[in-house]
């Protein structure tokens, strides 16, 4: 299966597609916030996004779902910055405290040649959308050279329909989450009220462009939707809402990656529903919900896991592994 992105790069429509995102930089209206930053004039919006895109890391990844993972790997490239504000943030000293070195296209366009030459199945974005010119300017470079894997646009899920309209056709892959039901829950710990109706219409919007998900014959990704919903203490994500959603909203065909690892990082340890992991009732009961409205396509995580991904997340943020 060939990445579309090269239909579009031989056509001359993925650089419309790069001028248009570039459009919708300065003044910013690239995420649901629609900040208006002037970018161009070194403004910034709450992602603290210049022109320049950042890079916290990048290389092979082995923690994500089996079918992006394989035996070589994801090609992760961790953005710095984030449209979102979680008060729980594994990565916040790069989503929001701003870590990471500036790259230029041509920079980034090598970092996919060399996550290519280590053997990685795909080159997976992390938290890319402020960054969307950036990223398309280098898949342009790269697509001209010959590259060929497929693109894992790996989202919080606060995507507006106008960037997504963008990426219709690059993306092999959507990687996105859906986290609250709850507009009070989201605008307490992701400071976005609106997250659950904007999530909603960016996942059907995901689904209308790559549908069902689809791996090759070696059992690698190569298309398709990845819905992850992160189970939070004390029902806080509303398991049950988003069940009957994807369910009936989106497909029962739909894949689903049920997460047991939350662990409190960065601010949750201030606040009493976010202090503790999930226990293994509260996520047995998850495991119920997703059973009970029919969503069997997809992974659910052990949920002994959550301790290990402390122990790894403890090492990785101190760059020992």
């Amino acid at each position: 299966m060939i990445p579309s992105y090269l239909n579009l790069h031989r056509s001359g429509e993925l650089a419309h597609r790069l001028e248009h995102a570039r459009e919708l930089q300065s003044p910013c209206h690239l995420c649901p916030r629609e900040c208006g930053a002037l970018r161009a004039k070194g403004k910034k919006g709450l992602c603290e996004a210049g022109v320049t895109a950042r890079v916290f890391r990048y290389g092979p990844h082995f923690g994500e779902e089996p079918p992006l993972t394989g035996s070589g790997g994801s090609g992760t490239i961790f953005l710095s910055g984030c449209t979102l504000r979680c008060s729980y943030c594994q990565n916040y000293r790069f989503s929001q405290e701003e870590e990471g070195a500036e790259v230029s296209s041509e920079e980034l366009a090598l970092m996919f040649y060399t996550l290519k030459q280590q053997g990685c199945h795909n080159v997976n974005w992390v938290t890319p959308s402020h960054f969307l010119p950036q990223l398309l300017s280098a898949l342009s470079l790269a697509a001209a050279e010959g590259f060929d894997l497929p693109i894992v646009y790996n989202t919080s899920g606060y995507e507006s329909l106008e960037t997504l309209r963008i990426l219709d056709g690059c993306v092999d892959v959507y990687l996105a989450d859906m986290r609250y039901e709850s507009p009070e829950v989201a605008a307490r710990y992701s400071g976005a009220r609106d997250y659950p109706a904007i999530n909603r219409a960016a996942i059907r919007e995901m689904w209308e462009q790559v549908g069902v998900f689809v791996i090759d014959e070696s059992g690698i990704a190569r298309k398709g939707l990845i819905i992850r919903h992160l189970v939070l203490p004390h029902g806080l994500s509303g398991t049950r809402g988003i069940c009957q959603f994807i369910a009936e909203d989106v497909s029962p065909q739909a894949a689903v990656s049920l997460m047991s690892q939350y662990t409190p990082c960065h601010r949750a340890s201030r606040d009493a529903m976010l202090r503790r992991r999930v226990t293994e009732d509260e996520f047995s009961e998850a495991v119920d919900i997703l059973a009970m409205y029919g969503l069997e396509n997809g992974w659910i995580q052990e949920w002994s896991h959550a301790e290990r991904e402390e122990q790894f997340l403890g090492a990785a943020m101190e760059g020992n592994v």
